[in-house]
């Protein structure tokens, strides 16, 4: 088996590293992975369920979330160990799943990006909700 590390130079070998250390996601070119939206500092809560490997279940963890956008979130989780680089997100107050693919993991910080970015209105309801205390987001009519 080759070491890269002994016949390469170190350059070469942080770079195959960080290749065995990427996501699908961080090196497959999309125009979704591209694009840049506003973020917003949020200090919610929030839940990352996970699926088991051979479908043996269901995992799920809290985050504190740091920051959110349309494409992507970033947050902190207690421990990373036994977390998969692909679950859903579902921030406290709101009912829905949010699709995330990580991109970067390192200690108890995490960002992802949605597998389908949120609409505007969801996204705003979520950063008005910082404001209110108690009660559920109510949906407009």
């Amino acid at each position: 088996m080759r070491q890269p590390w002994i016949t390469d130079p170190p350059s070469i070998a942080i770079e195959e590293v960080m290749m065995q250390n990427s996501t699908m996601y961080s090196v497959v070119s999309s125009k979704l992975y591209e694009q840049r939206f506003e973020r917003f500092i949020i200090g919610q809560a929030g839940t990352l369920m996970a699926v088991r490997p051979a479908l043996g279940g269901v995992s799920t963890r809290t985050c504190k979330m740091l920051e959110i956008s349309r494409g992507g979130a970033a947050f902190t989780v207690n421990t990373t160990i036994g977390l998969p680089q692909h679950y859903y997100l579902t921030i406290v107050g709101t009912k829905r799943r949010i699709g995330c693919a990580e991109i970067y993991r390192s200690d108890h910080r995490i960002q992802v990006h949605f597998i389908k970015p949120i609409d505007e209105e969801f996204l705003h309801q979520i950063v008005r909700y910082e404001f209110f205390t108690g009660s559920e987001l109510k949906k407009k009519h």
